[in-house]
């Protein structure tokens, strides 16, 4: 079963997320960015669906960097979630090595369908 991982500091997002995903992927989940890039490193999950803006020491911007700068993570594929929307803000992700970049508020539907289209691949 594929595991996704999605860190974000509201767990109202977090729950909605999990519903629209159904039972077909394990999910865990984390409040804020230690605690997920811990759960990466632990878990090592397919895909993270990743808030940019979260309280403590990293946001998740440094989660990215830091999931797309280690060899054994890589490959892990990283979706943003954020109210970020700027076109520079954008950009920004994608440079990082996001493989999306969804802005809140967003549709759960399109979120999913583009979760199993990436995990498909």
């Amino acid at each position: 079963m594929k595991k996704i991982l999605l860190v974000d500091d509201h767990a109202d997002i977090r729950r909605l997320i999990k519903i629209t995903i159904g039972n077909g992927f394990e999910v865990l989940e984390a409040e804020d960015g230690t605690t997920g890039f811990n759960i990466v490193r632990q878990h090592k999950p397919d895909l993270v669906v990743l808030d940019v803006m979260m309280p403590g020491e990293m946001d998740g911007l440094k989660v990215l960097d830091m999931i797309k700068s280690d060899p054994e993570l890589e490959q892990i594929k990283v979706i943003m979630v954020t109210a970020r929307g700027q076109v520079a803000d954008y950009d920004d992700g994608m440079k990082r090595g996001a493989d999306a970049y969804f802005i809140k508020p967003f549709s759960p539907l399109q979120l999913v369908s583009f979760i199993q289209e990436k995990l498909a691949e």
